[in-house]
């Protein structure tokens, strides 16, 4: 099966999308290779602001700073994924590219508690993760478009208009398409 790179790609639920972790998603890809994939949902907040967050792990938090904390995924949600753009890099961050990073430990909570993190961050819970084909089959069978990201639908948009924003890079409305699947 020929593989095509999703990584700094977003993943759009397709309407038919059964599973309830992903109905209505929007997924950036940070990492897609041999070994699968891993991503993180940007468009479904969770009941938790950062401030609240911050208390538990015994943090403060810079005035102003405050936002929602996303569901990230399925796969671990006790922990937490920060994308962020550059140009800090942290103990357990990866490097997606140019314009956005992915970090799983928490000196870059450190760091924005105090007042010396990303310009622009976004904290979720949890991660979206596909074993090696994984990704590929369920593209085959239509369960997701996939278009370049642009860090902007992440960073600056509210999330109810990230979903939307990223069927605009592909030049479709979300509302035109079926929940259908069909093959030729």
């Amino acid at each position: 099966m020929h593989t095509v790179n999703l990584t700094h790609h977003f993943l759009i639920a397709m309407p038919n999308m059964a599973d309830p972790n992903f109905s209505g998603t929007l997924t950036y890809i940070a990492d897609h290779g041999e070994q699968g994939a891993l991503g993180v949902v940007v468009n479904r907040p969770i009941d938790l602001y950062l401030s609240t967050l911050f208390e538990q792990i015994g943090l403060s938090l810079p005035e102003g700073l405050d936002q929602i904390v996303f569901f990230g995924g399925p796969v671990q949600t006790e922990r937490g994924f920060v994308l962020h753009t550059p140009p800090q890099s942290y103990s357990s961050t990866l490097n997606v590219n140019d314009s956005i990073r992915l970090t799983t430990s928490k000196d870059v909570l450190e760091a924005v508690s105090q007042g010396d993190g990303p310009d622009k961050f976004m904290v979720s819970l949890g991660y979206s993760g596909w074993s090696a084909g994984q990704l590929e089959l369920e593209m085959a069978q239509n369960a997701w478009l996939s278009v370049e990201a642009d860090p902007k639908v992440i960073f600056d948009l509210p999330p109810e208009e990230r979903l939307p924003a990223a069927m605009k890079l592909l030049g479709i409305d979300l509302a035109n398409l079926s929940d259908e699947a069909g093959h030729a």
